[in-house]
């Protein structure tokens, strides 16, 4: 089992959820580190960008998840595309608790963000409201 921190279509109650195969651990978590986080192109695609220090700390859920599942979350993040999300080790805290575990998580190199359309920098988590905004790349509208 491995877990896994979302921040975004992945997280329970949100529009990716159904590829998320994994169980719920604990409750509010965030990251360690202070990262930017952006709503990207017309499809709003919530990015947090590997650029330690700056942005806010990232709110999340974890969810212990198989190799199966994880494989997965790997497709829909498009791990191996040349513009697909990276999956890297980061420490989160759980906000309740203090609890601090290295997890892994999804997000996307600075060098992706020169040329990328953003539409809006949020502060610390990506929320329903965002979400209303997400257009799935296999839309078929």
């Amino acid at each position: 089992m491995y877990k896994v921190f979302v921040f975004g279509t992945l997280k329970e109650g949100f529009p990716n959820f159904k590829t998320n195969k994994g169980i719920r651990y604990g409750n509010t978590f965030q990251t360690k580190q202070r990262f930017p986080l952006y709503l990207i192109g017309e499809r709003h695609s919530p990015w947090l960008v590997l650029q330690h220090g700056e942005g806010y700390p990232v709110k999340g859920q974890i969810f212990n998840v198989t190799d199966q599942a994880l494989s997965a979350m790997d497709k829909l993040e498009r791990i191996d595309a040349k513009d697909g999300y990276r999956r890297i080790s980061l420490e989160v805290e759980c906000v309740e608790t203090g609890e601090s575990l290295t997890v892994y998580a999804y997000g996307k190199p600075p060098e992706m963000l020169v040329d990328a359309d953003i539409r809006a920098e949020l502060t610390d988590e990506y929320c329903l409201s965002h979400a209303k905004l997400y257009r799935s790349r296999y839309a078929t509208s």
